[in-house]
Order: structure tokens, then sequence, then C-alpha cells
């Protein structure tokens, strides 16, 4: 045991997420993972609001690992502290690296660096609201004992495919005939039950095509030949409330087949009586407007207006059609488009079959809007010929994990018993590459609906939940299944097959369905994402999918899948019309939180903070107006379940480092809390006490953050961390009537102390900086008037005319006005300005930046090394955004976020800069003058 270290909790070390955290490239790798789907784990099924792999690894490495503050025996000064923080931080900035996943030697040095701090006895992780697995992935990644739980099956399933199958039959090769007969090469990690996977997935692809190939013929050309569809475009239909017209109404929300370059297509409707015909037009031209907008619709023949509300009602009595309008098919290297023919409609029209899912969607008008017009079940939400193909596939599901079993067992591995009870033999491993494949069939399903758009721009199918939400759409795409474009079963497949190769198929991995108020925690480390009010209500959503693999492997699962739909009573989300209206919803909800975290403190490991995630939005609101307001409940939710707060870190997954309007939501996708379990002697405090206990530790904490590489745009969300850390350490903090102060107060104190921090940060600057930062807080890069700026001048101890002189500014006129870092000259050296200023080198260096990037900024802060002390300057950039982002300035304030978030960077090039003997940098500054 160690002496208190600041936590509030006496007794144990800090870790290193409780200090300090690479945030700008463990954001930037998180960005990053944004744009790769080929192999990512997250391909493997759909599940909604994943956390980035990157960050979930860095929070656990830094949730383990101590920070050398901790440990004064090891690292007594404040240098070796931080020369230790850097090595750890290069760890976890190489970590984050997707390229560096299958780095043997780096994982091995990140799991000993947990060795070390967890007395080579690292704690069991468990996130009790598993999702779509990251967490504990990673965890398994890290070398830990990775537990997931939750309480909804899908998820459920998700995880077990992702940690817990893979190690189970990790370096097995696979039983499929030809292949395990060829018995060439190993088989390590998952490759043997990935090809088993594939295998067996073109065998019921096969047998799906003898069995309803023939729903699903080619297209013929004019020129003779026939090509393969990739999809049949379909409008619904209702019949004109004109009584003079009774005309065939398609619903259609755009005529445009193509819109790239040179390649423009579309659909011209032609009336005929009362029916309506489509052609295909292009590229010449453009397409007509659709027939209908947010409901409301108009009769191409008789041009009368339809009302939403008649809509509804035709869907509601079933009597919403649909027709083909066109056909897309694959010609060489383009698409092509075909007018329909009776030959695809005909094969089309096939009868629905029975046997398929038919449960009742949720009345949610929030995020299920479907239902308004008729499409009140699952079965409803495909055409009759997707019905038909599901269903096969389906089927086959069954039929493959009897081939597979009889494989297995001709392999030479014994029956065992079954998947669910444990076991490792034949009839266990053909339930496993069954589960597989109706995941693969689950996940297909996605972008095999009736409720999928034709993407114009990039002509192709796009799936349904592109958001949380089942939408209804009036002309959708149908696939094709047999096809090898998006919506085609081995397309789907393979992606599946290849996020299962990319697994670290190792370790101690438990996962298991159960509610996160009632399960234990006794001796394990939290470290979650759970769910936010109603931000998605999942159980609705994932209904989608369940259907679908409860019909194929209920019989794998029959605890997993035993009903119907997925459990809705105890799943912690504020849904109104489950639970009696909002206030009611949000009830259940905060209270059910706050029984979670409660439990969690009362059980888990005390030796380590927890980690958790929150889906951050800038511009949450109550009535009143105020920011933020989920935020805050989750804060007060945590400190009044015994939890103090330690650290906040935001997590931005946006590509770029850049901040908008706050309007946009821009500034973080997620914030990480590290919690401990506050002490039960904590004691109390008034408001004065914790002003004062504010003020005493916030400056040098905020100067840690600024030094250790936080972006500006990050600086406010992330000094919530140590204010709140003051704040939650005591039991109550008294407001000056008695009352309890609520979180919401406690933030605004330390906003409010946090400004006096960067305002007393400007009496460390010369007196021309100070001028210019005191005219930029009233006029940013605008002019004012001369007579205030000669008035200022003199309250600083400068003069406007030598201010003009050092180039700072023109005074030009009557008129004061800064040079903005774009006016500025590139010629400028540092080395003979002589009247050099934090403020202009802070100036030229954005400049530098922003237009030739960090070498060259790197070269002229090199420069300026040699006549300044630039321990101030990286000050000024943190200020400067935050005045930019206070005025809602965008630009200015991107300008100097980017350069405070390059500085680390900046720094590095600088150091590589050639020096002359006489101390100039050996720089290229230009010619160019103003």
């Amino acid at each position: 045991m160690t002496p208190d270290t600041g936590t509030g909790t006496p007794g144990y070390r800090r870790k290193l997420i409780e200090v300090a955290l690479p945030l700008e490239e463990i954001n930037k790798q998180s960005a990053r993972e944004k744009s790769i789907r080929h192999g990512h784990p997250s391909t493997l099924h759909l599940w909604w609001a994943r956390r980035p792999l990157a960050a979930c690894r860095a929070v656990l490495f830094a949730q383990l690992v101590d920070d050398p503050s901790s440990r004064p025996e090891d690292f007594p000064s404040e240098e070796d502290q931080a020369l230790e923080r850097k090595r750890l931080f290069t760890i976890i900035e190489r970590l984050v690296d997707w390229n560096n996943l299958n780095d043997k030697v780096l994982y091995e040095e990140a799991r000993e660096e947990i060795r070390k701090s967890c007395g080579n006895f690292p704690p069991l992780i468990l996130d009790p609201f598993a999702g779509g697995g990251s967490i504990p992935l990673e965890g398994q990644r890290l070398g830990l004992k990775a537990h997931a739980s939750d309480l909804n099956p899908v998820p459920v399933l998700i995880n077990k495919a992702l940690i817990e199958y893979p190690t189970r039959w990790a370096g097995r090769p696979p039983v499929y005939p030809d292949v395990a007969a060829s018995r060439l090469g190993d088989w390590p990690s998952t490759r043997g039950v990935a090809e088993d996977i594939r295998r067996y997935g073109h065998w019921m692809r096969d047998q799906a095509k003898k069995r309803i190939g023939h729903l699903y013929p080619q297209v013929r050309c004019e020129v003779g030949g026939s090509l393969d569809v990739i999809a049949w475009l379909w409008a619904r239909t209702v019949t004109c409330p004109n009584p003079t017209c009774n005309g065939t109404l398609p619903l259609v929300r755009s005529f445009w087949l193509s819109k790239k370059e040179g390649a423009e297509r579309y659909v011209e409707p032609m009336v005929e009586g009362r029916n309506i015909r489509f052609e295909i037009r292009g590229p010449e031209g453009a397409a007509r407007e659709g027939t209908v907008y947010r409901g409301r619709a108009t009769c191409l023949i008789c041009n009368s207006p339809v009302k939403p509300d008649y809509i509804k009602s035709e869907g509601k009595a079933g009597r919403i059609g649909a027709q083909m309008m066109a056909i897309v098919a694959e010609g060489d290297g383009s698409r092509l488009y075909f007018p329909p023919t009776k030959e695809h409609e005909d094969a089309a029209a096939v009868a629905r079959p029975r046997n398929v899912p038919d449960s009742p969607l949720a009345g949610d008008p929030r995020n299920i809007w479907c239902v308004n017009y008729g499409l009140d079940t699952f079965d409803k939400l495909f055409t009759d010929r997707q019905l038909v193909a599901l269903a096969t596939f389906s089927d086959l599901v069954s039929e493959v994990r009897e081939k597979v079993l009889e494989d297995a067992l001709s392999y030479g591995l014994p029956q065992g018993v079954p998947l669910a009870a444990g076991g490792l033999g034949a009839l266990a491993y053909a339930e496993t590459i069954a589960t597989y494949l109706a995941l693969g069939v689950s996940r297909l399903t996605d972008i095999f609906n009736s409720l999928c758009r034709w993407e114009v721009t990039k002509t192709q199918v796009r799936n349904l939940f592109t958001r949380q939400a089942i939408p209804m759409l009036w002309d959708y795409a149908e696939t094709q299944p047999f096809g090898t474009a998006a919506g085609g079963f081995l397309v789907s497949l393979n992606s599946l097959v290849r996020s299962l190769e990319g697994v670290p198929a190792k370790g101690d991995v438990t996962v298991e369905q159960g509610g996160a108020v009632t399960r234990s925690y006794k001796g394990v480390v939290v470290s979650t994402d759970p769910p936010y009010y109603d931000n998605i209500v999942y159980s609705d959503l994932s209904d989608f999918f369940y259907v679908w693999l409860r019909r194929s492997i209920h019989s794998i699962h029959p605890d997993l899948l035993g009903t119907l739909l997925t459990p809705k009573s105890e799943e912690l989300v504020a849904n109104p019309y489950r639970h009696g209206g909002k206030m009611e919803a949000t009830r259940f909800f905060e209270n059910g939180f706050q029984q979670v975290f409660a439990h969690i403190r009362k059980e888990a490991c005390v030796d380590y903070p927890m980690t958790v995630f929150y889906a951050f939005k800038q511009s949450e609101s109550d009535e009143a107006g105020e920011a933020s307001t989920g935020w805050e409940t989750l804060l007060e939710g945590m400190i009044r379940s015994g939890w103090t707060v330690t650290a906040t870190w935001p997590i931005r997954t946006e590509l770029g480092n850049r901040t908008t309007s706050q309007e946009k939501n821009a500034l973080a996708s997620s914030i990480v809390l590290a919690c401990r379990a506050r002490s039960e002697d904590a004691g109390t405090i008034d408001r004065r006490g914790l002003i004062n206990a504010l003020k005493v530790e916030l400056p040098a904490a905020l100067n840690a953050l600024q030094q250790g590489g936080i972006a500006p745009v990050d600086l406010a969300q992330a000094a919530i961390g140590p204010g709140m850390a003051v704040f939650s350490r005591y039991a109550r903090v008294a407001e000056a009537d008695g009352s309890q102060m609520k979180v919401r107060a406690a933030l605004i104190l330390i906003n409010q102390i946090l400004a006096e921090v960067l305002s007393e940060q400007e009496g460390d600057f010369d007196s021309d900086t100070r001028f210019c930062i005191e005219w930029f807080k009233g006029h940013g890069f605008d002019g004012g008037q001369y007579g205030d700026a000669e008035t200022l001048s003199r309250a600083l101890d400068t003069t406007v005319a030598g201010l003009d002189r050092a180039r700072l500014l023109r005074a030009r006129a009557g008129v004061v006005q800064l040079f903005s870092p774009g006016e500025l000259p590139l010629s400028y050296d540092p080395v003979r300005d002589d009247r050099i200023s934090v403020w202009e080198v802070v100036m030229h260096l954005a400049k530098r930046l922003d237009e030739l990037g960090i070498e060259a900024a790197g070269q002229l802060m090199a420069a300026a090394k040699t006549r300044l002390d630039l321990d101030t300057a990286k000050e000024l950039a943190y200020l400067l955004f935050a005045i930019s982002n206070k005025r809602s300035w965008a630009k200015t304030a991107l300008l100097f976020n980017s350069l405070g978030s390059a500085w680390t960077e900046i720094e590095r090039a600088s150091h590589d800069a050639a020096l002359t003997e006489s101390g100039q940098a050996t720089i290229d500054f230009g010619d160019d003058e103003d």
C-alpha cells in the first residue's frame, strides 16, 4: 500500500488514466478506425454505438498501469516522472495504431507493463453492458481475463462470436472434407474455424441457389446475352384518392438512378391511362421531381395532392402495393439500367412463406416510423421474395449443422456435449459453425429488406441501419442473394469471416447473459459503456436481428433465444412508451443507473479505478437552455452512488483535429470517466472551502494538461476531471443556505476558476503580448478605435506606435487592427526581430503550421528559442482558442486548436532543425514582403 495520492481513497496508487493520456494520438487513431472496414471486428455483425477499439485499448492499459507520480521510490523527481510518463505514452501511441495489431513484441511489452503494475496478477476486467464487445475484446488483446455480459441476447451472441468461440477453437484445423483431407500447412488462431465458415457458407449458397435461384433471373440485353442483376428498384404505390382518377400512384422519393458524371441515368414515368410505365433515360436531361416528400404525395396522372393521413390509412389497411421501376445489372466495369420486364415482375411474384418471423414491431414513434404505414410486423419489412430467400438460408443453417457434425465425426472428433454446455467435441463444433452462419444470415437482413435505398452517387444499395432507427422508405432497392455486390450472402459472410480472422483468440474469457442491476461484481474491475437514457432503444431495434437468429439457431441456444423477442422490462433505457411517459422513464433509468454503480462500488476491486464511457453531445440542454444536462445528470448519479470522479477525458472520433460551432456537436464523441470508490469516512465541506480547494489544485492540474498534449478544444472538458475530483471526494458540499450542492453548481464553479486560471496566465506574458490579448478579446482581427487602443496601451506599459512598428498591428486613419496570421509574411525571421514578443511568434507559428506544415513550424520555433523562452507560448495558443471558441469565431478557434494540438510535434521538429554556430537556424525564410 502507498500513501494517499489525491484520489480521495487512501492507500492506492494512482493509475496513468487518472493523471495523463496521449489524448491526441488516441483521438487520431480512434477517428481513423471509422474508415477501416475490412477485417475490423465491428463488421462481424452490426451493433449500435460501438466505442473505438483504439480508445478502449488505451483506456484499459492506462486504467491498470501506475502513473509514475504514484511510485516516488522509483521516480523521485518530477523530471523522472515526466520521462517515465513519456515512455508509457510511447507504448500507448504504438498500441492504438491499427497497423500494429499483429506486433507480438509490442503487445508483450504492454502486457509486461500491466503485470508490473498489478503485482504480476492483473485483475479480471468486466463490461456489464458489453454491447458490440469493444471493451472485452481489447481486454483480451492485452492479455487480460475479460468477461462480458449483457441483458440482450444479440450482443451476447456477438461477444461469444468475437471473444469466446475463437478462444475455444483456436489452432484447430478445418473439418470440411476437401480442406481437412489435404492437411496442408498449420491453422493458427482462428484460421481453421474461419475456413470452415467460408466453405460451409459456400455450400449453403449453392444449395439455396439450386432451390430458389430461378427467382433471381438474369436480365437480357438488346444486343444479345444476359447479365447478372445487382438490384431491382421498386416504388410503393397507392390508389389515387381522387374519385375521377383512381389511378396507380407510385410513391417515389427520387427518379434518379445515377448521378455519376458522364453516367447519369434516371427513370422517366410515362402515364398510360390509370397506370404508370417506366422508361430509362440519360445521360442527357434530368430526372423530374419525386412524387412524395415528407409523407405528402402528388398523383402523376391527375396532379392531385395526396395527404399523409390517406397514405397512412391505406398502409394500415394493407393497400400499399409495389411496382418495379428499374433493373440494375453489372456491365463491363459499369452499371447498366433496364426497364422492368414481365419476366422479372413474375419472378418476384411469389407466395409469402408461412414460417417466417411475424412478431409485432415496437410502437416507438421516435425511432420506428414504418409502423404508421402498416409495416407493423417483422415479416412486412421484407418483400415476399426476400422472405422466401431468408427462410431458405435460415433452414439451411440447421442442415449445415448436421453436415458439419458428420464431417467432424469423420475427421476424428468425439461426439461430445452441446456448445451451451461447454463442449469441445464434434457436436459443439458443428453448433459453433452453425451459430456463425446464422449470424451471417442475420447480418444479411440489414441490406436484404424493403427499407434499403438506392444510393445514386455510388450506385449501390445502402443498408437499413445507417442510423439507430427503422424509418419509412418509399422507393427501395431489392438485392439478390447470389451476386457479388452488396446484398450477396457470400459478400456479407466474407466480411464476417475477415473480422473473425483478426481477433486475439486466446486467454480466459467468459460471456454471459444477465442484467447489470442484478449480476455479481465481486473482485472485478469494471470498464464499461452503459446505455444513456433513450439515445438508443437497443431491444426494439435488435429484435430485427433477433427474430431471424431465433428462427435459425433456437435449438442450439434454447435459453439465450427462448423468448419471442428480446427482454424489455429490465432493459436500462429511458423508454417513455414503455414506462408511462418521459418522467417515469427518466426516473426508471436514473434509479437503475444508480443501483448498478452502487452495486459495483460495494463489490468491485478497489485497487483500480473504474472507467466509464459516456456518449457526449455538446448541445444537450434542458428547458432552461443550459448545456450538457445529461452530462451533469450522469455525474450526479455517479457521485450519489459513492464514486469519486478522478479524471474526464474527451474521445473524439471525427476525422481531423477540428472544432466547428458548438451547434455541430463536434467537441467530443464520448467522454471517459475514471472513478474511485469514495471513502466511507469522507468528510463534508462548504461552498467557500470547495472554492479554495479548487483554486489551490486546479492551476497545477491545468498546467499539467497543457504540457501533456491535450488539444485546446479538449482542455475544458479534461479539466472537469481534476475539478470533479475535488468536489466528489467529499460526502457532502454545503451551499450557503445549508442545502447540498448539485453537480451543475460545481461545474459552474470549476469553469469559472478554469477561466480565472487561464486569465492569470496572461501575467506571464510581455507587455506587447498582453495588449494584443486584451485587444483580441474585444475585436478579434477586426478593427477598433485608435483612442481605445491608446488608453489600453498606456495601462499595459506599451504604445500603439511601437506595436505598429513591431508589425503586430496596423494603425491607420483612426482604426487599429491586429494582423491575422494569414496577413503575415513568410519571410519573418525571429533572430533578426528587434522587438520580438510571444504574440508575434505564436501568430507566425500558426501561419507556418497552417500553410507549410509541422517541419516549417518547427524550424521557426528553433529560431525563436534563441531569442525567447517559449514556455508561455503554448499557454497563449490555448488562451487564444478559448477566447475564439467563447466568441464563436470558428475559423480562428480551429487555427489555434490546430497549433495547440500539434505543439508537441512542432517541438520535436524544432529539435531536428539544424542550427549554425551563431545560433541562427538554417531556415529559408524567403524574401516576400508586405
